[in-house]
């Protein structure tokens, strides 16, 4: 590895020059093309990182180090790591390859240069930028209506990655970043949600966490019926819930089942009770029961003979044109 503590200025001054005593001369350095010692180079993690350094024709002794660690010296490679060597074209150049570059490299670098014995060194610094990752999510999960959800998404990179939230289904961004607060989450807060990590480094890393939110029936849609005598009658009852709710049919105070003059079907979150052949008996109330173990709803409907009025809303709304029918009747008798 390319690390190493850090020295303080004087003492990689006088390292510097006992090293570059012993190093042959042969490497002419044109310190003019240095880079500065502000200069950084940045490379994304597992790429190549050339750092440059360019030679001319006054000869001198050239050297590279990481830190305190030396690297090259001369032509000769100090540093065990087979991940790193030199570029050299002829006399020109004298530049350090590291391949396949991790965050450990990052640091200070050095080249390292003497003229007339005395060293003018020129630092770079490698910065090494890693992608986002997202390392750890929340699983799915499944929480009741009004309860306070926590979802978290905890994610790596260099730089730190920026953490954005949004739920699917429609799509909505929320606020949040590592942590996302619901509070008292509702039931058309079920559904999936986005976390997506974003450096700018590379792709953004995206993962996705189901919730399910449980909630108590509710019956949203019935059908009363209108049949002859004879004729098929059937009653339908509809209800939204979570976990999906069970039904039970209801006639006054007695549950039904399916029998020789009634089928009972449920088809997921609806319910029918069908009649075959409606009898004089069968007109009347049902009741419609829906539950899970979050709660129970009910709802009545009604089998009706033809012409009675009678619907899903009782009879009012009849009863109401009924009223409005005789009132008008009686003004024409009365020449109102």
């Amino acid at each position: 590895m390319l690390v190493g503590r850090k020295p303080c200025w004087r003492q990689l001054q006088a390292s510097l020059f006992r090293l570059l005593c012993l190093i042959p001369t042969g490497f002419p350095v044109r310190s003019v093309d240095m880079q500065r010692a502000t200069d950084n180079i940045t490379v994304r993690q597992g790429d190549t990182a050339v750092i440059r350094c360019y030679v001319d024709d006054k000869f001198s002794k050239v050297a590279w180090l990481n830190r305190s660690n030396i690297i090259f010296a001369g032509q000769d490679k100090w540093s065990l790591d087979p991940r790193v060597d030199l570029i050299t074209k002829g006399q020109l150049e004298y530049s350090l390859r590291i391949q396949k570059v991790d965050v450990y490299d990052e640091g200070s670098y050095t080249c390292s240069i003497q003229t007339k014995q005395q060293p003018k060194p020129s630092m770079v610094y490698l910065i090494v930028q890693v992608p986002a990752n997202i390392y750890k999510m929340s699983e799915d999960m499944t929480v009741n209506e009004g309860s306070n959800v926590t979802l978290s998404c905890l994610a790596s990179g260099r730089p730190d990655p920026l953490i954005t939230w949004r739920l699917l289904n429609p799509s909505e961004p929320l606020d949040g970043e590592e942590y996302l607060d619901i509070i008292g989450i509702m039931r058309n807060q079920a559904g999936r949600y986005e976390c997506k990590a974003s450096n700018d480094v590379a792709t953004p890393d995206v993962k996705y966490v189901n919730v399910i939110v449980n909630y108590p029936p509710t019956i949203k849609k019935t059908k009363s019926w209108e049949s002859q005598i004879g004729r098929m009658g059937s009653l339908v009852c509809e209800a939204t819930a979570v976990p999906t709710p069970e039904f039970e049919w209801y006639r006054d105070d007695k549950r039904l089942s399916s029998s020789q003059n009634i089928n009972i079907q449920v088809l997921g979150t609806s319910t029918i009770l069908m009649i075959p052949s409606v009898t004089e008996e069968d007109y009347g109330k049902y009741t419609c029961v829906a539950s899970n173990r979050l709660g129970v709803q009910n709802a009545s409907l009604f089998l009706y003979r033809p012409g009675t009025g009678r619907d899903i809303n009782g009879s009012a709304c009849v009863s109401q044109s009924l009223w409005l029918f005789l009132a008008c009747f009686a003004c024409l008798l009365f020449k109102c």
